[in-house]
């Protein structure tokens, strides 16, 4: 059988690594930057194509590649993957399969400011920050202290900009993958050099509350990304140190409706090996 994987995920990688163990299986994988495709390569893909497809695209691709099951397992927040990948599989008739990351159960606390769009985020963090507009003429290069503390992203350097465009990047701090993308696009939307943690996570509460202490951050930015996210020890570290946490909630994706939709990785290699009839190699 062959099956195209859009990846994006650590989940993505745990089931590229268990079917690519399975006879008869070939996996074709999807990734959407070059640390991806390297990821998607260890865990066993058979070919691995790097890039973000479009509906005709992914039609291409599965014809070219005689593609018998498509496997979606991207992320929660890669709304449009999610509708090319369902549009492309109901056009040639490809069967369609998602993985998508049990929600997180958001704890009672009115710290917590679950949202439904970045720009509603923004709007309650400059609440939060008492900003009435764009900072330009602060230059807080040569200071270690910020009264009024800081903002700490944790919501993927692509919505980073949501902030820088509406308060002074200097007030941003951003935790992001240790790739030159996303350290260039980080320097390039106004984040100070010693605004920029560079780690690949996750990361304990603990240590989230280190960083948090550490610069002074008066308010949390993430979005529910589920367990494997990371999602509730960025909450509990906002929670345990009294600060104010906005969440931006995963967005709901009309077209998966009347699809099968797997929460557990387990269950998911099951349904595929069912389907093609094999047995995991001893």
């Amino acid at each position: 059988m062959n099956l195209l994987v859009m990846a994006g995920t650590s989940d993505a990688r745990h089931i590229i690594k268990d079917l690519s163990t399975v006879d008869d299986i070939h996996v074709l994988a999807t990734a959407t930057t070059t640390h991806g495709v390297e990821l998607a390569e260890k865990s066993g893909a058979d070919k691995v194509l790097n890039g973000r497809f479009n509906v005709e695209e992914l039609m291409e691709i599965l014809m070219d590649n005689d593609i018998e099951l498509l496997l979606d397992v991207t992320h929660p927040f890669a709304s449009a993957a999610t509708q090319n990948a369902i549009n492309a599989s109901d056009s040639l008739g490809v069967p369609y399969l998602r993985f998508e990351r049990p929600c997180t159960e958001l704890p009672e606390s009115d710290l917590i400011h679950p949202v439904y769009s970045f720009e509603d985020a923004v709007e309650i963090i400059r609440e939060i920050m008492g900003v009435t507009g764009i900072s330009e003429g602060n230059d807080f290069s040569d200071s270690e202290n910020f009264p009024g503390g800081r903002i700490l992203h944790l919501a993927g350097v692509n919505t980073l900009h949501y902030l820088t465009e509406s308060l002074s990047p200097d007030l941003v701090v951003a935790r992001v993958l240790p790739m030159v993308y996303s350290i260039e696009k980080s320097l390039e939307l106004g984040i100070p050099h010693r605004n920029i943690v560079a780690m690949e996570g996750t990361f304990s509460s603990r240590f989230n509350g280190i960083l948090m202490e550490e610069f002074q951050i008066k308010v949390v930015l993430t979005k529910e990304s589920g367990q494997s996210g990371g999602t509730m020890s960025k909450i509990q570290a906002a929670l345990d140190q009294e600060v104010p946490v906005v969440v931006v909630m995963r967005p709901e994706i009309e077209e998966l409706k009347g699809n099968l939709v797997f929460g557990e990785v387990d269950l998911l290699v099951d349904e595929v090996i069912s389907r093609c009839g094999s047995e995991l190699k001893s």
